[in-house]
């Protein structure tokens, strides 16, 4: 009996696992198919849909991841850099965009400054003392070291400094393109002016702000406005140099192979900057600065568009003072020479 009861429950044990075999040998074959139905569905489907209507989400969501930087930076804090007599500012170049800017006083008023807002700000740039925009390079930020510096040299000097980031860069909102940097120039070329009563006001542009300074010059020409002076420092020029990688790139995140399957989306930002043929329309008194070791902008290239300036002009408005190149300030170290405040302050008093 007992044998008999041992061997039914074996039988059945058997079947049990035979059964539990089967299940596990078709769940492989089953999960494949799943898997190859789903694949199917987003090759065939899904894919050509998102392709057809979903264009501009691609892009976004491939490239325009934006990268901050530089990290744990406060830009809103101009006196964590040391610029104690500086208040930063938001100004709004056009709907949906917003530039952060900061504005140091003469520092002769630094005293005065602790403390106030920015209206008393706002009201210092109409006693007197010359104004300077300074426009900077392609990457960054406007607390990056070489910027403050220059920033501390003019404030030094008893001028006014406004300091922006253009649209895309730092704090300030959108995407940076040729027509865009030109417009928030102007933009904060003209709120000075609507404040600073008869005051100079100087444009520096540095790297691509020559380009940004340059393109804006001509804008108010057409206007029938001129700049009271403009400095062009480690001025480049598109039409005699080949750029190979696009000024803006650091602004998109790009993942890698992606252009094997999407435009990269620097393809209609086009970047002219036509410095040289802006520099033929000019009328303003023009002075560059040029390190001889720039190792980004050869200075054979500032020396060109220093004899286009004077051609157009003269060379009593047009100057160029070049660094000797043992000194080693390469592409952004002008503002340690200490010959330059003397350099600045000739240049003002000339205009």
């Amino acid at each position: 009996m007992m044998r008999k009861r041992t061997g039914k429950h074996g039988g059945s044990s058997d079947v049990k696992q035979t059964a539990r075999l089967e299940r596990k040998e078709g769940t492989p074959t089953r999960w494949w198919l799943k898997t190859g139905l789903l694949a199917l569905f987003v090759i065939f489907v899904l894919a050509p849909f998102s392709l057809r209507i979903l264009p501009e989400l691609i892009q976004h969501l491939v490239y325009t991841h934006r990268i901050r930087v530089p990290f744990f930076v406060d830009l809103s804090r101009p006196a964590d850099f040391s610029l104690n007599h500086t208040i930063n500012m938001y100004l709004t170049p056009e709907e949906g965009i917003s530039l952060g800017v900061w504005h140091t006083v003469p520092e002769s008023q630094g005293r005065a400054a602790q403390g106030k807002d920015l209206a008393w700000y706002q009201n210092s740039l109409s006693d007197g003392s010359p104004v300077f925009i300074y426009l900077h390079g392609n990457t960054g930020t406007r607390a990056a070291t070489h910027r403050v510096g220059v920033a501390k040299v003019l404030s030094a000097l008893g001028y006014h400094v406004l300091v922006p980031d253009y649209r895309g860069f730092g704090d300030s909102s959108g995407e940076p393109t040729e027509a865009g940097l030109t417009t928030d120039a102007l933009y904060l070329y003209k709120w000075v002016k609507a404040r600073c009563g008869d005051s100079l006001v100087v444009i520096w542009g540095h790297s691509l702000g020559t380009g940004v300074a340059t393109n804006t010059a001509v804008k108010l020409i057409e206007q029938g406005v001129f700049f009271d002076g403009v400095i062009l420092e480690g001025a480049f020029n598109s039409a005699r140099q080949r750029e190979t990688v696009h000024p803006f790139f650091w602004y998109y995140w790009k993942i890698p192979g992606a252009q094997f399957f999407f435009p990269e989306p620097w393809a209609e930002n086009k970047v002219v900057f036509p410095t040289e043929e802006n520099l033929k329309k000019m009328r303003s008194p023009i002075l560059f600065l040029h390190s001889e070791d720039d190792h980004l902008v050869p200075i054979q290239i500032a020396q060109q568009m220093h004899e286009v300036a004077a051609s157009a002009q003269n060379a009593e408005r047009v100057k160029m003072v070049s660094f000797d190149g043992s000194l080693g300030y390469l592409h952004n170290g002008l503002y340690r020479d200490p010959q330059l405040p003397d350099i600045l302050k000739k240049f003002v008093m000339s205009l």
